[in-house]
């Protein structure tokens, strides 16, 4: 079965391989230390959260209608747009007002984390973990 975050997974993976090595061999002589840390954070959030993505479609293969998977993994590509976008462009471009936008992409991060903390959290009242969020 193909799967649509399978897909964003391994896309954002490879985008996030790519940046992370223009950044260590393209950019070190082209812009300072601190934005090429804030470069460096949006690789290493894009990457955790690419494989949280993969996590995301194999779990999914378990449970193919759960609504808390299906949103968590959108927020999770959305988070990575908004949150390592914006700090790749404040690092390449020097634009200070696109900061405002990496705190949505945070939130868009641990909305999805709990949103897939909520799928795994065994329901108390029933020994087969049905519930109201699946």
């Amino acid at each position: 079965m193909k799967s649509i975050f399978l897909f964003l997974g391994a896309l954002s993976a490879l985008i996030g391989v790519g940046m992370g090595a223009f950044g260590a061999h393209g950019l070190k002589a082209v812009i300072s230390p601190e934005m090429l840390a804030v470069y460096q954070t949006g690789v290493t959030y894009q990457m955790y959260h690419a494989l949280g993505l993969i996590g995301i479609a194999l779990i999914r293969q378990q449970a193919p209608d759960s609504k808390l998977l299906h949103w968590a993994g959108w927020l999770m590509f959305a988070g990575i747009v908004l949150f390592s976008g914006s700090l790749y462009t404040l690092a390449l471009l020097n634009l200070n007002w696109l900061g405002m936008t990496t705190p949505f992409g945070g939130v868009c991060f641990i909305t999805a984390w709990l949103l897939i903390t909520l799928f795994a959290t065994p329901n108390i009242r029933s020994s087969d973990h049905n519930s109201r969020y699946k």
